[in-house]
């Protein structure tokens, strides 16, 4: 190999080795316009798209300890290295495949190690966010204490209710007799 391809070779698996996960794509009829607000979005989720020749992505693969199959990876490939939320970088592809339906296509990804398929990637891109799942904890957590102070709310607050219409219905009729 040659020294500039085993820099490339070497550049992509440093990228791999890095990053939380990645996601295989093929695009078609990308345009400069589009291609570059697909990487300026995608990198505010916290990864960054690559265009990697598939020999070079196949060896870096080998290299990073994990196989890719050449038959599955027809056209032009690209590659989404993910370094924070995989989730919401899936969300955010996905969305962008729907906006754009000939022009990208998810073929696979590598999570936590493990390899998915298209339609293992496309079953993460519907799972809640990170954050919606704290959000969705914390009121489970609240949910209790909040139903509790509710009960004791309506208990006092019916007790006042009461005593607040009995004033009322003796004030209207000063004649009434109170009962005890």
């Amino acid at each position: 190999m040659r020294q500039d391809k085993n820099l490339l070779l070497n550049e992509i698996k440093d990228k791999m080795d890095g990053s939380k996960s990645l996601v295989l794509t093929r695009y078609k009829n990308l345009n400069p316009n589009l291609a570059a607000a697909f990487r300026m979005d995608i990198a505010k989720t916290g990864a960054s798209f690559e265009v990697v020749k598939k020999r070079v992505l196949i060896k870096a693969a080998q290299n990073a300890g994990f196989a890719l199959d050449r038959a599955d990876m027809q056209g032009h490939i690209g590659v989404v290295f993910v370094e924070e939320d995989p989730i919401q970088t899936t969300k955010f592809i996905y969305k962008f495949c729907k906006e754009n339906e000939d022009n990208v296509e998810v073929l696979g990804g590598r999570f936590e190690g493990r390899l998915c398929s298209a339609k293992d990637v496309e079953l993460l891109s519907q799972l809640p966010s990170q954050d919606e799942m704290r959000s969705q904890l914390l009121g489970l957590f609240e949910a209790p204490m909040s139903q509790t102070l509710a009960a004791f709310e309506a208990l006092l607050c019916s007790v006042i209710y009461c005593l607040d219409n009995k004033t009322q219905v003796n004030e209207s009729n000063p004649n009434s007799e109170i009962l005890t």
